[in-house]
């Protein structure tokens, strides 16, 4: 089966510098690629419906759009063909002395890695989709290509691209929710906005936000231990 995956991050100056935030988070919205057209053009109705043209973002989240982002979260939960992963990494336990030769974006690209190669299963094929930003190192996303592809030999990579969120929904979508997520774990939450939409992401869950089994398929969150384990 073909699959194109989503991913952005909220929070990454935290992997550099503690005092930003206590955790960063990187999520990704999976998909049946069948699905996506169809994904596209349900989330621009939504759009529509509340007259908004712009890009969606989890920053962008305000008392007069709320009714704009709680659709969109109930959209994802009411579409049995969208799941979410997210890995969350928290600041103190980040060395990149030690384990990534004092380059931050290297270990940026590894906590990429764990979010993604857990959920690539075999004889599948998948389209990878990362928001855009400018990399000291200009080959970080094939690298980050072949290194999945390397570990999985029974599956098809057929690309990692990046892409400037605006160009894409699907990033949009994954902005949201793992902007949601880091906001909850960093009890962060910039107006009465962003707390009403964690409570209706959490009724939905039926649950706190908190970290999950990795079999946990809908709505998964990886809460990465650096000493080893789940």
């Amino acid at each position: 089966m073909n699959f194109e995956v989503y991913c952005d991050e909220s929070g990454l100056e935290a992997l550099t510098r503690m005092d930003a935030h206590k955790y960063t988070a990187i999520g990704g919205i999976w998909m049946p690629a069948e699905f996506r057209d169809a994904f596209k053009t349900e989330v621009n109705a939504i759009k529509e419906k509340h007259s908004v043209k712009g890009e969606l973002k989890w920053q962008k989240v305000s008392p007069a759009y709320l009714d704009l982002y709680a659709d969109i979260i109930n959209y994802f939960f009411d579409k049995s063909e969208l799941r979410f992963r997210v890995i969350i990494i928290e600041s103190k336990t980040v060395d990149n002395i030690r384990f990534n030769d004092k380059d931050a974006e290297l270990g940026f690209y590894k906590f990429y890695y764990q979010l993604l190669h857990h959920w690539i299963f075999d004889f599948n094929s998948y389209n990878i989709f990362i928001d855009y930003k400018v990399n000291r190192n200009k080959g970080r996303v094939n690298i980050l290509k072949k290194v999945l592809d390397a570990s999985n030999l029974t599956s098809d990579i057929i690309q990692v691209q990046a892409l400037p969120s605006d160009e894409s929904v699907g990033i949009q979508i994954a902005d949201i929710l793992t902007g949601l997520v880091s906001s909850k774990f960093n009890n962060e939450f910039s107006g009465k906005a962003k707390g009403r939409l964690i409570e209706i992401a959490e009724a939905r869950l039926g649950k706190t936000i908190a970290p999950t089994s990795k079999w946990v398929e809908k709505f998964n969150v990886f809460k990465i231990n650096l000493q080893g384990g789940w």
